[in-house]
């Protein structure tokens, strides 16, 4: 099967097929050369992005110009060069050309542990998004460089929770409930961020006795904090918290959205009152593209198929699909079928492809039939890679990224808190 990015360049030379914009045939390095970038072309380019944002500078030409065999092999020099100085990490929903270099392979949270497993490793270079390398630096020796390819390589989902809004936010709830704990100990609102945010954020859950959630272990999470707080306030992703808070038994109505942009988040006093989960108004551009529409044209095309989407998916999408999970649950759940199966798939189509070539056994498909891969794992192309690894043979760290210790110590404890809860508590 040919990769999401060969595909997008057939397409866009004249072959039958659609993507969600023809701007994603064109090298990532013309995005920096606007004035005001966005997020790049891709399921985020309809997204406002916070002034402020990283900015990367203009890629130097050799890398720009210099065709994919000639940037693979240079790869492939810099990674024999270095040898085990330097880890290659690569997310899921990275395209294929970045992928096929990468020592490690997984989620952000899984990423983020592997580094921790080649103690030899000068430099961790994580070809993922502007979160995911803070997280691993937290996590890092102080010894070791953490390197994001492309700093323009933010996500969507995480800048629609800053720490100015949360703070605000956390505010107006103390006047409300006030700070004291019930006759059961429990204080009146616990904070859980999801993986997908800033390091200031998990730092901000790791100083209010909050926590960290991933897809995989939110329902966990949640368990803790409840037998903590009498409410949750959950951040950024509101389709993950509300699917995950919905399984659980949680009523809709208990389940309050906060708007940072509306007094009291756009709710009233007595609804905040009775609130269990306050959900953030964010969510994740690339599921929310799933429809229950292409779930139907799945199944009347495909009896029998079985439908698995990501709990980012809005909540109607989650209900009409055979199985929600994370991005190692589809995996998973995939390489534990025994019998040829079709699977229609919702999440972002890079790891849908890849999974439908490593099973060939099975039908897997992307239930959004347009191509539209993450706009910001998209800026990481094999030209930034090779300029990353390359400097780092010449003794140069490029695009460091580094968080400072008065927020990684408290986002640590947000961290450690998530990995000893286990199901169940």
């Amino acid at each position: 099967m040919t990769s999401v990015d060969t595909t997008i360049q057939l397409i866009s030379a004249g072959a039958p097929g659609t993507t969600c914009s023809p701007d994603l045939a064109a090298g990532p390095w013309e995005i920096d050369l606007e004035p005001n970038p966005g997020y790049g072309p891709g399921s985020s380019m309809g997204d406002i992005i916070p002034t402020g944002a990283p900015r990367q500078g203009q890629l130097p030409a050799e890398y720009r110009d210099a065709p994919n065999i000639e940037l693979e092999a240079r790869i492939v020099a810099a990674k024999q060069t270095l040898g085990d100085r330097a880890v290659i990490l690569g997310h899921f929903y990275q395209r294929d050309e970045v992928v096929a270099h990468a020592d490690f392979v997984g989620d952000s949270f899984q990423l983020a542990n592997a580094a921790q497993t080649v103690p030899n490793a000068e430099a961790i270079v994580f070809c993922g998004v502007h979160f995911m390398a803070e997280t691993a630096d937290i996590l890092a020796r102080p010894d070791q460089a953490v390197i994001l390819p492309n700093l323009a390589a933010g996500c969507s989902m995480a800048d629609m929770a800053d720490i100015d809004s949360v703070t605000e936010c956390w505010e107006a709830l103390e006047d409300l409930y006030g700070t004291e704990p019930d006759e059961d100990g429990r204080v009146p609102v616990i904070p859980v961020t999801y993986m997908n945010s800033s390091a200031a954020l998990k730092g901000f859950c790791g100083e209010h006795g909050g926590i960290v959630c991933t897809s995989s272990n939110a329902t966990t999470v949640l368990e803790w904090a409840f037998e903590r707080g009498q409410r949750v306030l959950f951040f950024p992703d509101q389709h993950l918290g509300r699917n995950t808070a919905k399984a659980m038994g949680v009523p809709l109505e208990r389940m309050p959205m906060w708007n940072p942009r509306k007094d009291l988040g756009g709710n009233d006093a007595q609804a905040m009152r009775d609130a269990r989960v306050i959900l953030w108004h964010g969510f994740c551009s690339v599921h929310k593209r799933f429809t229950v529409d292409q779930i139907d044209r799945a199944r009347a095309e495909f009896p029998g198929v079985r439908v698995i989407v990501h709990p980012e998916c809005p909540m109607p999408v989650v209900d009409a699909a055979d199985e929600a999970g994370s991005t190692d649950y589809i995996r998973k759940a995939i390489a534990a079928a025994t019998e040829p199966t079709v699977f229609a798939i919702g999440t972002e189509v890079n790891m849908v492809n890849r999974l439908a070539a490593e099973y060939p056994q099975h039908t897997i498909f992307c239930l959004d039939p347009v191509i539209c891969p993450c706009s910001t794992m998209y800026r990481i192309h094999p030209g930034y890679l090779a300029w990353v690894l390359e400097g780092l043979v010449r003794g140069a760290v490029i695009n460091r990224i580094e968080v400072p210790a008065d927020v990684a110590e408290p986002a640590r404890v947000a961290l450690e808190r998530m990995l000893a809860v286990r199901p169940g508590v």
